[in-house]
């Protein structure tokens, strides 16, 4: 080929790729305008926003910081919490534009995930005021409070290769490793059988740290109880208070291994997060340990500061602070000493003691544990989410009318023509809410999929995680109050990867999830206010948009062992789900919500007089459902796919939360198995009351949970991501590549 030629073949092939770059740049500026409300500038400056380059989608500083000083000297970097962006000044014009033109449509590689680079000059950057926090009163951390020799002898005093369990209490938790030395914490009731202790009394190699423990007066006391736990990366324990009953006040926690983050949240929404390292000690006294929770979020890269916190007395906001970066974990096994309390706890916190205050949530004969298997995850899906909206179906829709604004702006944003997917439909409330786009919706639950047709509306019975469209066919999707009704992350992945194959490259998602913080900005949530409305115990999360946690105000089980309702990372044979009292704040993730039945809404079903109601009753308490997927009922609809057969197996949960859960304080979207009215789990009351309370399981999401989650599906963008009404919602946007 004539070298002239070949140059201007060159040339133009290179002005496509910098077209298609400029089309993406352009369009990272506007997303960044419309939902995070950062202008961009026309002209050059020394400022830039990078977008996908953030915490968020990823990216650590030191990742990003070595790409950037490739282009000249950086003067600052900053990296918000959670956000898919970050903001660089370099020390001169040149060196940005320099960055603009060379690293516009970069790809960064990032552990297993890549990302694109889009840069945009901006005027100027705020940089926040770095903010100091107090620890909870009671709280102390010290580093470095075991040697590196000492360190490595505790860690081989563990054998976690005996199989002796009556020894050490030693079991396989759902995600982690446990081992109980001279009393074992049950999971089943949240306490110590203080008449049975173990046969293993706390290691000889531990009475040398406890020893200085007492000598520096960390404790008065020598414990007589040890739990060792050990989480492998991406593992976690939910925010829980240690059960006042079966402890005496000082609890120590030694971290051995890998670096962590553990939060701690007070009741009134205040939320401290301590950076844990390695050999380091954490002694909750007083407040920090009778009032506020404490937990670690599952994941495998936290947000710490880039230099440790210089004093132990305080550390830095991780929600305000910019510089900030990902720390990678590893292997962590912590140390955590008790005494037995052999009286009743008379701690000045009755609000949070169990010694003090009487549970007040309903509690069922026999709760069901968390699923360990996918099995166990479809049966306790069926028939404490399925079963149930097909049963209070009519009753739900009637409480669920109002859209919630932030759902319909996203809805309104789409191009006329574009094609829906309302997966979790629930009664349909977002399907006629723009006329300009060709709307379709499918729930589990049949008998809200007919009240849509009702209605007028494109709608059909379908599974969450096998949804018989075909891939690549949908402009957009919204998942509503759908996701947090499956009881597994791997289920919950499930169901993001679904949306991600039914959108079209450059295709978005709404999804909105029920919050764990009820309190958030120091505002509570709708959820938490709307005490004195007429039926209460109804108002859930599809009922509220907001569930912010007010923090337990129960006690919950050992340090960083258990927490009062269910652990949910606890194994299914270890405890049981708590059922949540309605419009309080969460005290664990994994639970039951009670709906309480209005007289007169009753299914068809059970107006077949009492006798019929309880052999139905039997008889759906034998079915295994969870494992069949009702077929799409409408033919257009099944014919758009070619694989309309929804994979059974799979209780998705797509109607049980539908989008109303959520976010919407008057509108349900259920998730309910087509038909079936299994009241076997669900109705407590006899079989006269006016009113049976049914219970819809809920994983709620922590601050970060759900990012990281639509994190873990490869060709999609976190967009942005947002608190609305004690819901965490995120949009995404499917690479146009795949």
């Amino acid at each position: 080929m004539d070298a002239s030629l070949e140059s201007n073949v060159k040339a133009v092939r290179r002005s496509k790729v910098d077209k298609k770059v400029l089309r993406k740049q352009l369009k990272a500026s506007h997303t960044l305008l419309k939902h995070e409300g950062i202008s961009t500038a026309p002209k050059p400056t020394k400022s830039l926003v990078v977008a996908n380059g953030g915490l968020g989608n990823g990216v650590s500083r030191e990742e990003l910081s070595t790409v950037l000083n490739e282009m000249g000297q950086l003067e600052t970097l900053i990296m918000h919490p959670h956000k898919p962006y970050a903001f660089v000044t370099y020390r001169s014009e040149e060196s940005a534009q320099k960055a603009h033109i060379h690293l516009n449509g970069k790809k960064l590689q990032c552990g297993e995930n890549s990302v694109t680079l889009y840069l945009s000059y901006v005027d100027s950057v705020t940089c926040e005021k770095e903010v100091s926090v107090p620890l909870p009163e009671g709280l102390v951390l010290v580093e470095n409070f075991v040697s590196l020799e000492e360190e490595a002898l505790l860690l081989a005093a563990i054998d976690w290769s005996s199989t002796t369990e009556e020894v050490t209490a030693q079991k396989a938790l759902k995600h982690r490793r446990v081992k109980h030395y001279g009393f074992e914490f049950r999971y089943d009731n949240n306490n110590v059988d203080k008449d049975k202790p173990l046969a293993a009394g706390i290691p000889q190699e531990c009475l040398p740290v406890l020893e200085r423990c007492i000598k520096n007066k960390h404790i008065d006391i020598m414990p007589d109880q040890l739990t060792v736990n050990q989480y492998e990366s991406g593992q976690g324990i939910p925010p829980h208070v240690d059960t006042h009953s079966a402890f005496e006040d000082t609890i120590l926690s030694l971290s051995l291994g890998a670096k962590t983050v553990m939060e701690f949240r007070h009741p009134d929404g205040r939320i401290v997060a301590v950076v844990l390292p390695g050999r380091s000690l954490l002694v909750m006294t007083g407040e920090s340990r009778f009032l506020w929770t404490h937990g670690i979020t599952p994941r495998k890269f936290d947000m710490v500061p880039v230099c440790d916190p210089q004093s132990p007395a305080h550390t830095p906001d991780l929600g305000t602070r910019s510089n900030l970066t990902l720390n990678k974990r590893g292997t962590r096994t912590s140390f955590t000493f008790r005494k037995i309390r052999h009286e009743a706890c008379r701690c000045a916190f009755p609000s949070a003691c169990d010694s003090q205050v009487a549970p007040a949530a309903p509690s069922l004969p026999s709760p069901p544990s968390l699923p360990c298997c996918h099995a166990d995850a479809t049966l306790l899906e069926e028939e404490y989410v399925h079963q149930v909206y097909d049963a209070i179906a009519s009753h739900f829709s009637g409480t669920r009318h109002s859209p919630w604004p932030r759902v319909c702006h996203f809805l309104s944003s789409l191009p006329p023509g574009s094609v829906l997917a309302d997966v979790g439909c629930g009664n349909g409330k977002y399907l006629g809410f723009n006329p300009e786009v060709i709307a379709v919706g499918c729930d589990r639950s049949s008998a809200l999929v007919q009240i849509c047709a009702e209605r007028g509306f494109q709608a059909f019975v379908s599974d969450a995680l096998s949804v018989p469209l075909r891939t690549a066919s949908c402009d957009a999707c919204i998942s509503i109050a759908v996701i947090h009704h499956f009881s597994t992350q791997e289920r919950r992945l499930a169901a993001v990867k679904e949306l991600v194959r039914l959108l079209k490259p450059g295709g978005r998602a709404l999804i909105y999830v029920w919050a764990f913080e009820q309190e958030y900005n120091q505002q509570r949530s709708k959820y938490l206010k709307d005490q004195n409305k007429e039926h209460p115990e109804n108002l859930s999360a599809e009922d509220s948009q907001e569930p912010h946690e007010k923090l337990s105000s129960h006690s919950s089980g050992h340090s960083e062992d258990n927490h009062r309702p269910v652990e949910k990372i606890q194994d299914a044979t270890d405890g049981k789900l708590s059922v949540h009292t309605n419009r309080t704040a969460f005290n664990t993730q994994d639970l039951l919500v009670p709906w309480h039945l209005k007289e007169g809404k009753k299914r068809v079903e059970d107006k077949s007089g009492e006798g019929a109601k309880k052999d139905k009753r039997k008889e759906m308490s034998k079915k295994t459902s969870g494992n069949t997927c009702s077929a799409c009922s409408s033919s257009s609809i099944a014919q758009l796919d070619s694989n309309p057969d929804p994979s059974p197996g799979f209780d998705s949960n797509m109607s049980s939360g539908s989008h109303l859960d959520i976010s919407d304080v008057s509108k349900p979207s259920p998730s309910c198995d087509p038909s079936q009215t299994s009241i076997s789990t669900l109705k407590l009351e006899s079989e006269s009351s006016p009113a049976p309370v049914y219970h819809r399981y809920y994983h709620v999401f922590q601050q970060g949970e759900l990012e990281q989650l639509c994190a873990q599906e490869a060709g999609v963008n976190v967009q942005s991501s947002y608190h609305d009404q004690g819901n965490w919602c995120v949009i995404l946007e499917k690479d146009s590549g795949r």
